[in-house]
């Protein structure tokens, strides 16, 4: 899972896209994200050397490591650092971030220093000159890595810092851009707008220890060790179609670097995990169909020995017809009785043979009047 990210560092960016960008988080239980930091830089570099990657240099932004440092790291690795001033240049954000120091000076072998770190703006035009510097007239594109946001944070706003990294993706000159971030230092909206910058999410997290087998390592100071120098890489890449890979191995920190090993057991967890878990019949069962017969539906008239009929708002022809003999009955009667009185009269409407038989009940009954 760590040469996927390898060969995307490598490979860099195509026309028209965004450049790649790797975030790399961990925590105070696992505090070794500046190990896969320079593991990735270092990576890059040999590829830059070797001529295989897109990118013809490196511009490093330092805020927590010197720049003779890098260049020692890059020695220790077998990376030939004497041709460096070709293809790298580190930026000084470490010596004096905010010009409290005078009379201090850098050699450009060395490195480029920068005195005001608050200052994004002049920041980006440093590391566009500095990427100029390496690849020339031509066109090819330069690589940024930033060693830690979270000093960068310090000094500035999360909106000026999201504006550089986007900034520097969206450069012509740029292939790709990585950083470190310690998770557990910032809010968890710092941390979900960096990742939403990113095409690629690396995470470490400590190793999980069974307590019978801890109970067993107790009493080993040394095991407790070799505990605590191990844990788990996750990887969560965003394809070009929208897709969303995650990918999970192991990690070893030894003394000459961080070292990966794939573990296939916990890929097939992780993807089984990411299926989604959606299960239904197309067929009714027997249970379900006796228990959708005995709903009863609002508005449904259930009485004994009638046919059920939905009430529509208006009197039903099966009660009009039960109900007609008794009416003309009662208006004949009322007739006689009220025969002898003079100045009153009613009216009395019965539904005629040419009116609708059926009313529908989507039709307002008041659409037939002239008002």
């Amino acid at each position: 899972m760590a040469e996927t990210i390898c060969r995307a560092l490598r490979d860099g960016s195509l026309a028209g896209e965004h450049a790649p960008a790797l975030t790399i988080k961990d925590s105070i239980p696992s505090p070794f994200g500046f190990d896969a930091f320079t593991h990735f830089l270092c990576s890059l570099s040999s590829n830059i050397c070797a001529g295989k990657s897109q990118s013809q240099g490196i511009v490093l932004i330092a805020f927590t490591k010197s720049p003779s440092f890098y260049f020692d790291l890059l020695k220790s690795r077998g990376i030939d650092a004497s041709s460096s001033s070709k293809w790298l240049r580190i930026l000084d954000c470490y010596s004096d971030p905010l010009g409290w120091k005078d009379g201090v000076s850098v050699s450009s072998s060395t490195g480029t220093l920068c005195k005001n770190v608050r200052d994004l703006d002049g920041l980006f035009s440093s590391v566009v000159q500095l990427g100029k510097e390496i690849v020339g007239p031509s066109k090819a594109r330069f690589s940024v890595a930033i060693d830690s946001v979270t000093a960068m944070l310090r000094h500035a706003a999360l909106s000026c810092v999201s504006g550089l990294i986007s900034n520097l993706r969206s450069h012509d000159y740029v292939s790709c851009v990585f950083w470190l971030i310690h998770s557990d230092l910032h809010e968890a909206r710092t941390i979900a707008v960096l990742e939403y910058m990113s095409s690629m999410v690396a995470s470490l997290e400590p190793m999980t220890i069974a307590a019978k087998e801890q109970r067993s390592n107790s009493e080993s100071i040394f095991s407790l060790k070799q505990y605590s120098r191990k844990g788990k890489f996750h990887l969560r890449l965003k394809r070009r179609n929208g897709r969303v890979k995650v990918l999970s191995e192991d990690f070893h920190v030894e003394q000459a670097g961080i070292k990966f090993s794939v573990n296939s057991l916990t890929n097939d967890i992780v993807s089984q995990s990411l299926l989604p878990k959606v299960q239904f019949n197309l067929q009714l069962s027997e249970k379900e169909r006796s228990d959708r017969e005995n709903v009863i539906l609002p508005f449904e008239h259930q009485e004994m020995g009638k046919t059920t009929e939905i009430y529509d708002g208006r009197r039903s022809l099966s009660n009009y017809a039960t109900d007609l003999s008794t009416t003309s009955a009662s208006i004949s009667e009322k007739r006689h009785s009220e025969a002898n009185i003079v100045g009153k009269g009613e009216i009395h409407y019965l539904r005629d043979s040419d009116d609708e038989e059926t009313p529908d009940s989507d039709e307002d009954p008041d659409d037939d009047l002239d008002i």
